[in-house]
């Protein structure tokens, strides 16, 4: 099962093309920047991608509008 679910992400950001350009863009910034916001052990992916999901599941990214 995918960590964490799309309900629950729905839940922080409305609508799913937002979430994916929001999860896309952290994840190339933190595989060109490798900069995190939580240690390397409190993340449950191994990839960028799913980091950046569960970072905004866990409220450290917002959308400006």
């Amino acid at each position: 099962m995918i960590y964490p679910s799309i309900d629950k992400l729905l839940n922080v950001i409305n609508s799913k093309y937002e979430l994916v350009h929001i999860a896309a863009n952290r994840s190339r910034e933190m595989t060109n920047l490798l900069n995190y916001q939580m240690k390397e052990e409190q993340y449950k992916s191994t990839k960028n991608i799913g980091k950046a999901l569960e970072e905004v599941a866990a409220g450290l990214i917002t959308v400006k509008k």
